[in-house]
């Protein structure tokens, strides 16, 4: 909501026009009690505000961090929990206008309070499959779990009556199916992370607009300020926890941990996930508790009372005169806004700067958001981190460096005094400087795990283009295996081996971890006829993957910082580049085009693509294909790469075309155009108006789910 110099001037003038009415002049010590209740009322309310954005940002982004792990433990592929994590856009834009039209009206403390309520609900469903759905289970030879029955891996003799144990406990795992079967535990993953859409949707809106309504206005754009600057710090709490649960083994307390095979590096391993989720359900729900007892106005400072409506507000409704009936007002406002509706619309999608930007920033976000949501599966696969390391490194390395570049930018601008023209020259450089570092990380990959019949064949050349014939070979002939099972044992020639029966081994000993297979034909070198042993688990990376790690490290906390610093700019070129009456219109319509457009299907076709890169698929108890067990390094780093950085050069050449329309329209025959003419350009105005009031300079620093963007 801005206001002009001359429509300053005139307000002004009118109110020193007015009689002065002695009677009107409190005490001192009235006025300052006054001042200090609704100070003290305000600063609660934000107090309790910037926890609530502490809790949303911490539950957002730990989804993020459990990305991998929901994958596994619902045994679902990457483009449906792509689905799941567009689900919480969907649940937001659900209610926004009606949260935004009839919110305003209502008891708005109380409904951000609602809001939480409802966010916490959502939290606490995401968790409850994990009480539901039983214990985690997942592909282990019999020998690893039951010291007291001792199997031969390569089963030769299929009459045998070791065979016939296997086979009842197959018909264990077979009975279970048909309770399974008919049950989809991840919709209520979904259906939680759509009410935290709900629950969210409130609080942004609603509780900025209360500040700005009952806050000394000078202090406004501070309030705000560090209610945004705590949302930050969410998501360094989020990805912290999500780090700690990762570590902890799924069914921790109901199960003996020492009959666990896994170790956290195993692609089958699945952390307690859900823990989080009840640590950031109830976060949530505290953080609702202060606002239903909070008032639903507060009172306004002195410097407040006599103000009337602001200039963008008095655009849509015609001025009556007190004596007028509420109703009639009522009725011309909501007509005068409804004419209005279409031509303001038209005005708006006719401005090319401001048509320009918003398709840029559809297709960065859709670069970003895609990016951000699978960061955590890239590392674990492409480098072989745990996810446990990863959320770490992302919480208290890449979240910190977005931070900073976001206040490099604010200052960028204030420091050096850059107009539109200079926003638009700093959001384009900050993005092709960051997408051309992105570039280098095509060269800090690691090769892919040596896995005999899927990357390497069993005699170390490359395998048959027939992966899953591959995985049979002349050592493993005499064995009766199957092609669906998924438990790597890792040879004593460095290759990972799908599992112990594939490798030919015929003898085990040990439980658990500790679990040793001897006599495996496969593992013989091609010299020597030998047999070797394996022990449980795959084989590490290559010796590369650690210094590889660490300079991806580094060049993507710069890529984050470089990204980062544009985003400022960008939002003030949006900012100003419009009629001063279609701020809130032109916001509200970017950020419905961006939750629409990019976060809601950015998740979904980025995990499509990253599928097309799974190399072994794992399978079901009741059949079916699971969860990807393996990728291929090279592929997966050339789609996820290669998507981001595609969508990312698409919105740089918009962001050129907004670059070239500016200058167009800043040549000095342009100059005499109004600022608010009927083009709309924004040529070279006065600093002053320039200048937006405290509340939009503050949404300047805020774009969709800014928290989670790395």
């Amino acid at each position: 909501m801005e206001i002009s110099s001359k429509e300053n001037t005139h307000f002004f003038s009118n109110n020193t026009a007015l009689p002065v009415d002695r009677s009107s002049f409190k005490s001192e010590s009235s006025a300052s009690k006054e001042k200090h209740s609704c100070c003290g009322g305000i600063k609660i309310f934000i107090g309790a505000l910037s926890f609530v954005y502490f809790a949303k940002a911490l539950s957002g982004s730990y989804l993020k961090s459990t990305i991998t792990q929901i994958e596994r433990r619902f045994d679902i592929p990457s483009s449906l929990v792509g689905v799941i994590d567009g689900s919480f856009e969907i649940g937001n834009l659900l209610i926004i206008i009606l949260v935004s039209y009839f919110g305003a009206k209502l008891h708005r403390p109380r409904i951000i309070g609602a809001g939480c309520l409802i966010m916490s609900a959502g939290t606490f469903l995401i968790a409850m499959p994990q009480f539901f759905m039983g214990r985690y289970r997942y592909e282990r030879f019999p020998s690893t779990i039951n010291s007291t029955v001792s199997l031969s891996p390569c089963l030769q003799d299929k009459g045998q009556t070791l065979l016939s144990a296997l086979e009842k406990s197959q018909a264990k795992i077979n009975a279970g199916c048909e309770k399974e079967a008919g049950s989809s535990m991840w919709i209520y993953v979904l259906l939680g992370n759509l009410l935290r859409g709900i629950g969210e949707t409130p609080i942004q809106p609603l509780g900025i607009a209360y500040i700005d309504d009952y806050a000394v206005e000078e202090n406004a754009a501070l309030y705000i300020g560090c209610v945004q600057t705590v949302a930050i710090i969410g998501p360094i709490f989020g990805f912290l926890l999500g780090s700690l649960c990762a570590k902890l083994y799924v069914d921790i307390g109901f199960v003996d941990l020492d009959s666990v095979t896994m170790s956290p590096k195993d692609v089958r391993w699945v952390g307690a996930w859900w823990l989080g989720y009840l640590i950031a359900g109830v976060i949530s729900l505290l953080a609702g508790i202060p606002f239903w007892f909070l008032p639903k106005v507060c009172s306004k400072p002195e410097s407040r009372k006599d103000s009337s409506t602001s200039s963008e507000h008095s655009k849509f409704i015609i001025e009556e005169s007190k004596d007028q009936g509420t109703s009639s007002w009522q009725q011309a406002k909501l007509a005068e806004m409804a004419k209005d509706f279409l031509p303001s619309l038209k005005n708006l999608f006719g401005n090319p700067v401001y048509i320009l930007y918003l398709c840029a920033s559809i297709i960065q976000f859709n670069s970003l958001i895609g990016m951000v949501t699978y960061k955590p599966k890239y590392i674990e696969q492409q480098y072989g981190q745990t996810s446990s390391k990863t959320n770490f490194v992302i919480g208290l390395i890449n979240i910190p460096a977005v931070a900073f570049g976001i206040f490099s930018g604010g200052l960028i601008m204030k420091r050096f005094g850059v107009g539109v023209l200079g926003a638009a020259k700093l959001s384009l450089g900050s993005s092709f400087l960051g997408y051309l570092l992105l570039l280098s990380l095509f060269a800090m990959g690691c090769g892919n795990s040596e896995v005999a019949g899927l990357t390497v064949s069993y005699h170390g050349a490359k395998p048959m283009s027939d992966q899953e014939q591959a995985l049979f070979s002349d050592c493993n002939s005499g064995c009766s295996c199957s092609r669906n099972d998924w438990d790597p044992i890792c040879g004593e020639n460095g290759v990972t081996y799908v599992s112990a029966c594939l490798a030919g081994c015929r003898a085990a000993s040990g439980t658990g971890k500790n679990t040793v297979f001897f006599n495996c034909s496969c593992v013989g070198t091609s010299e020597s006829s030998q047999s070797s042993s394996a022990v449980v688990g795959p084989c590490q990376k290559g010796n590369e993957c650690p210094k590889m790690f660490l300079y991806f490290l580094v060049i993507s906390v710069i890529t984050s910082y470089t990204l980062s610093v544009g985003g400022t700019p960008g939002y003030i070129l949006l900012l100003r580049c419009i009629k001063p009456h279609l701020k809130s219109f032109a916001l509200g319509i970017y950020t419905l085009a961006i939750r629409v457009l990019a976060g809601i299907p950015a998740p979904v076709y980025f995990g499509v693509a990253i599928d097309t890169t799974c190399l072994k698929w794992g399978s079901k108890r009741c059949g079916g294909r699971g969860a990807c067990r393996l990728y291929d390094s090279s592929a997966l780093r050339y789609v996820y790469l290669g998507l981001t950085l595609v969508l990312g050069t698409v919105s740089i050449f918009f962001s050129v075309a907004v670059l070239w329309v500016l200058r167009k329209r800043s040549s000095p025959q342009d100059e005499t155009l109004s600022a608010n003419g009927e083009r709309g350009t924004c040529g070279r105005k006065s600093r002053k108006d320039n200048f937006v009031n405290s509340d939009q300079l503050i949404q300047s620093t805020y774009w969709p789910e800014k928290e989670t963007r790395l």
